[in-house]
C-alpha cells in the first residue's frame, strides 16, 4: 500500500463518515440479533472501509477474525484493528509462505461464516480443512474471479457449503465494478505513473463490468481505447459504445498502456509482450497477478525498479516493458482501493448476506446461491434515500397496466 496520512483509526473514522447504508444496516441486524455467538471470518482487501465492516458485524454481535494476503493489506489498519481487539491475520511484508500459514491460522479459528475475495480462502478450506467445511454455514464470495471457480466446483460436485455469489448482484457488479474499480484503476494508474492518459493508446482486456469501467475512465481522460474481447456480444457492446474492437495479437503492437479485466489466468501471454512497443505499461485491474505472463517476464533477467510499483523489463525483442504493482491489481496494491460511497454498497451487501446465511442456510445444500433481490433493494434504497433522491409511486392504473395482458 502507499504511504498515507493519518493514522489508521483516523481513516477508518474518515471512511465511516462516508457509510451511511453500512451504518443503517449494521443498527438493524444488531437489533434483529442474527449475529450472535457467530464467528465471521473478513477475508477481503485490508483497508479502511473493509475494517468498517469488520467493526460493524462485531457490533452486530459476532465475532470476527480477519486475513488478507501481504499485496492488498493496508499496515496501518491491521495496527489499527489489533488496537480494537480484533484478531487479524495479516502483514503487508509477509512472504508467500508467511501469508499462507497466516490463512491456515485464519481458517483454524473455527470460522462459522466466511466473506472471501477470489475464493481463495474457500478453496483453501476445502483442500486443507475438510472438517472445518462441514461445520461451517456458509460463505459470500466479492468478487467475479471467485464465483467462477466456485461454480465449477459445484458442477464437479466439489464445492461442500452453500455460497452467495454477493459479485452477481446488480447492486454490486453495477456500481463496485463498473464506477469503482473503473475509477480506482484508471486513477491509480495517473497516480503511480505521473503520466497522463490523453492520447494514449489503451487497450482493455475483457469488456465484462470491470472492462467496461476502465474503458469508460480512460476514455474520460482522453484515452484512445480498444478493447480486445473473446465474446462477440460483449465486444459488440463495446463496439456500440464506441470503442475500436480488435484482438489483443493485433492490438498489442501499438498499445501504449494494457489493463488486464478479465479475472482469468493467462489473459496476457508473453507472445502479447513480446508485440508490445518500447516503453509500454502492463497493469492488472481483474483478478491479480496471475493474468500477466509472470513466470515469463522473472526469466527475462534483471528486473529494474525504476519507479515506486513500476518494475521495468526488457523483453526478448529488446523492448522495456513496465509492470505496475508487480502485476497485482494496481487500485489496492498501491493505492486505496474503490471509493468509499461505492464500497459503502458492496460491503452493505455482504453484511446482509452474512445474515441470511445465520438466518437459515444450514438447511441450504452446498451450492452457489444468488443474493437474494430484497436485499439488493434494501441497499440501494437505502443509498438512494441518504443521496437525497426518492422514488416514484405506482398508480392503480399503472399497476392495473403492468399486469395487463
Amino acid at each position: 500500500m502507499i504511504d498515507t496520512t493519518g493514522s489508521g483509526a483516523e481513516r477508518i473514522i474518515w471512511a465511516a463518515r462516508s457509510m451511511p447504508v453500512l451504518r443503517a444496516i449494521a443498527e438493524r441486524v444488531k437489533r434483529a440479533g442474527t449475529l450472535a455467538g457467530l464467528r465471521v471470518g473478513v477475508s477481503l482487501v485490508l483497508e479502511p472501509k473493509t475494517a468498517n465492516l469488520a467493526l460493524a458485524l462485531r457490533d452486530a454481535g459476532a465475532e470476527v477474525v480477519v486475513y488478507c494476503n501481504a499485496s492488498s493489506t493496508d499496515q496501518q489498519v491491521v495496527e489499527a484493528l489489533r488496537e480494537q481487539g480484533f484478531s487479524v491475520f495479516a502483514d503487508s511484508q509477509a512472504t508467500e509462505a508467511e501469508e499462507l500459514q497466516l490463512a491456515r491460522d485464519f481458517l483454524e479459528t473455527g470460522l462459522d461464516i466466511l466473506i472471501d475475495d477470489g475464493a481463495s480462502v474457500t478453496r483453501l478450506a476445502h483442500r486443507e480443512y475438510p472438517e472445518l467445511v462441514a461445520k461451517m454455514i456458509g460463505a459470500a464470495e466479492e468478487t467475479t474471479s471467485g464465483v467462477r471457480p466456485l461454480r465449477v466446483m459445484h458442477e464437479e460436485g466439489e464445492l461442500k457449503l452453500p455460497v452467495i455469489a454477493v459479485n452477481d448482484s446488480a447492486a454490486k457488479y453495477l456500481f463496485d465494478n463498473i464506477y469503482g474499480t473503473g475509477q480506482s484503476c484508471v486513477m491509480a494508474f495517473v497516480d503511480i505513473t505521473n503520466l497522463q492518459l490523453a492520447g494514449r493508446r489503451v487497450v482493455v482486456v475483457g469488456y465484462g463490468w470491470v472492462g467496461m469501467g476502465v474503458a469508460k475512465y480512460a476514455a474520460a481522460l482522453g484515452a484512445r481505447v480498444i478493447v480486445s474481447e473473446i465474446d462477440p456480444i460483449r465486444a459488440l457492446r463495446a463496439l456500440h459504445d464506441g470503442y475500436e474492437v480488435t484482438a489483443f495479437r493485433e492490438a498489442a503492437a501499438t498499445a501504449e498502456v494494457v489493463f488486464s479485466c478479465t479475472g482469468l489466468a493467462d489473459a496476457v501471454t508473453a507472445e502479447h509482450v513480446e508485440l508490445l512497443p518500447e516503453g509500454a505499461f502492463l497493469c492488472t485491474a481483474g483478478g491479480g497477478d496471475f493474468e500477466m505472463p509472470m513466470d515469463y517476464l522473472h526469466g527475462l533477467g534483471d528486473a529494474r525498479h525504476v519507479r515506486h510499483a513500476v518494475t521495468a523489463y526488457t523483453s526478448r525483442a529488446g523492448r522495456t516493458v513496465n509492470l505496475i504493482s508487480e502485476g497485482d491489481c494496481l487500485n489496492c496494491a498501491d493505492a486505496e482501493g474503490n471509493p468509499i460511497e461505492v464500497m459503502d454498497l458492496s460491503l452493505s451487501l455482504q453484511a446482509l448476506a452474512v445474515e441470511r446465511l445465520a438466518a437459515g442456510a444450514k438447511d441450504w445444500e452446498p451450492g452457489v446461491y444468488d443474493l437474494p433481490e430484497d436485499i439488493e433493494q434494501e441497499v440501494a434504497r437505502i443509498r438512494l434515500e441518504a443521496a437525497g433522491g426518492s422514488l416514484e409511486s405506482l398508480t392503480d392504473r399503472q399497476r392495473e397496466a403492468a399486469r395487463a395482458w
